[in-house]
């Protein structure tokens, strides 16, 4: 195969020298069977799966969402039924899209406005196109501590393999290069933003490599939200710089490189061999 480019108890058990068990004659097991906690085990089948659907937080959250709208609705419709019912389904709307851009599989991810959340969403877009993603994946720091041992995005596709982190910059300073060797945001000189990317995939390609026999380039990308940036896609020293928004551009203009059982062999390696950076 050939690759051009670049996730005690202790058992429950009674401590010694406890007091003797009770034989279990007939009246001990009817004490047992009329006991609270048996007749709660009892319960109807309906109730207990009321409770567990009641308890989905994702049905919490449309009912919520739910109530909102028929307040909104009633309020409204004072004016005119039409407007009522327009105004019940915009609320609907607006929620779910505002609940949508905090959704991610990544719970730390969650807790802020993240870029990484934005570029989830266009790479989740992609796996009819037999891409696989593993987002958060921890890799080994480097002795000088440029990186922080993670990669956002770790694809893995008909195209390739690569390791994008998504950059969240001040959209007031502007992005140039120089010579495709250095990277600027404004005054700012962003080199070390690319040794760490590129140090990342540098570690996934070796620890990839490992677990399945052969060379796996992974190629580092950043994904830039904020700024405008005035290119497509730029090589700066080995690394893809590009706007956020073109991340699944970015991916699905590649020549197919990596058959689908490649890309599977490769998915399941790195799922064993890279952790979590944020284990559940």
């Amino acid at each position: 195969m050939s690759i051009m480019e670049r996730g005690n108890t202790q058992d429950a058990r009674g401590q010694p020298g406890g007091e003797p068990e009770e034989p279990r004659g007939p009246q001990h097991e009817s004490a047992v069977h009329e006991s609270p906690v048996n007749l709660a085990k009892e319960a109807p089948e309906e109730e207990r799966t009321l409770a567990t659907t009641l308890a989905d937080p994702r049905v919490r959250q449309w009912l919520r969402r739910l109530g909102v709208a028929l307040a909104a609705g009633a309020v409204l419709s004072l004016a005119g039924v039409r407007i009522g019912i327009s105004a019940a389904i915009l609320v609907v709307i607006v929620d779910t899209v505002r609940t949508s851009r905090k959704t991610s599989s990544v719970t730390a991810w969650q807790k802020s406005s993240a870029a990484e959340r934005r570029t989830e969403r266009q790479l989740k877009s992609l796996q009819r196109n037999g891409y696989l993603v593993l987002h958060a994946r921890a890799v080994p720091r480097d002795d000088e501590g440029v990186s922080d041992g993670r990669i956002d995005h770790l694809v893995i596709g008909p195209s390739g393999v690569y390791a994008i982190d998504s950059e969240n910059w001040d959209k007031r300073l502007p992005v140039r290069t120089m010579s495709h060797l250095k990277l600027f945001h404004g005054p700012f000189n962003k080199k070390d933003r690319l040794d760490e990317a590129r140090w990342e995939a540098e570690q996934a390609s070796k620890i990839i490599g490992g677990q399945v026999g052969f060379e796996v380039p992974v190629q580092p990308s950043v994904a830039i939200y904020g700024p405008a940036i005035p290119w497509k896609v730029m090589r700066v020293r080995d690394v893809d710089v590009f706007a956020g928004n073109r991340a699944r551009a970015y991916l699905r203009r590649r020549p197919k490189i990596l058959t689908e059982t490649d890309v599977q062999r490769i998915f399941q390696a790195a799922e064993e061999a890279l952790p979590p950076k944020y284990p559940d």
